[in-house]
């Protein structure tokens, strides 16, 4: 066998490792945006109006002619 065809049949060693760091770094980027979201609802200021507006009728005359 050639030294080639060896390196084909190992498994690469550092892609479980790189693997692991790829979701611990998703979860923890999960778990950052998380928080922000949760820190910005804190700070959000809601007024609420109760009150009715009423819009008054247009006045004017329409005139409609047939052709």
């Amino acid at each position: 066998m050639t030294a080639d065809r060896r390196r084909r049949k190992q498994p690469h060693r550092l892609r479980p490792l790189i693997l692991a760091v790829l979701v611990v770094l998703v979860f923890v980027l999960g778990i950052a945006l998380g928080e922000s979201l949760s820190d910005y609802e804190h700070h959000a200021h809601t007024i609420t109006q109760d009150q009715t507006f009423t819009l008054e009728p247009e006045s004017g005359t329409v005139t409609v002619t047939a052709p």
